[in-house]
């Protein structure tokens, strides 16, 4: 029978997995086999930088935090797995899609974005949105435009009064 610490520190573990998953905005679980150690910090380095943390936990552990929650996430406990979480729905899913086009070992398996189940072909589509510096730089280029022809137009409304 297992020793009751191994037991406790095990449980930890696993309510560490479940509070983050159940916290994060996204929790991606994703293949590192054949990356290089290089690789890995590189990734770990982009991950950090996004403000996303990228974690390797036992997929038995993960499954029963899963499980606890009631995520069926079984498909994506097979073989060797990361997981990467973000309080940005999106942030992980950039950075991760990004180097797996740079480094094709890496493969996205699927994740819980915003609280649900994501497969693979939502999480594609995730990658795709602007991150939210690329949407508010969008968001101001059109508030310049209607800015700018505002004030265009009361300078030929001033223009024609003062004749």
């Amino acid at each position: 029978m297992a020793n009751s610490k191994i037991l406790e520190a095990k449980q930890q573990v696993i309510n560490e997995i479940s509070e983050i998953a159940k916290n994060s905005a996204s929790f991606i679980l994703f293949d590192y086999r054949g990356l290089t150690a290089e690789e890995t910090t590189m990734l770990r380095r982009k991950l950090r930088e996004s403000g996303a943390t990228y974690k390797v936990w036992k997929n038995t552990l993960a499954k029963r935090a899963m499980d606890s929650l009631n995520y069926d996430l079984d498909y994506c406990l097979n073989g060797p797995s990361a997981m990467a979480y973000s309080d940005d729905s999106v942030a992980a899913i950039k950075v991760l899609s990004d180097f797996a086009k740079e480094h094709p070992a890496l493969e996205i398996k699927g994740g819980i974005v915003d609280g649900k189940v994501a497969t693979l072909e939502e999480i594609k589509e995730l990658s795709t949105i602007p991150s939210r510096e690329g949407l508010l730089t969008m968001l101001a280029a059109g508030l310049y435009g209607t800015v700018k022809d505002l004030s265009i137009a009361l300078n030929l409304l001033s223009e024609q009064k003062s004749e």
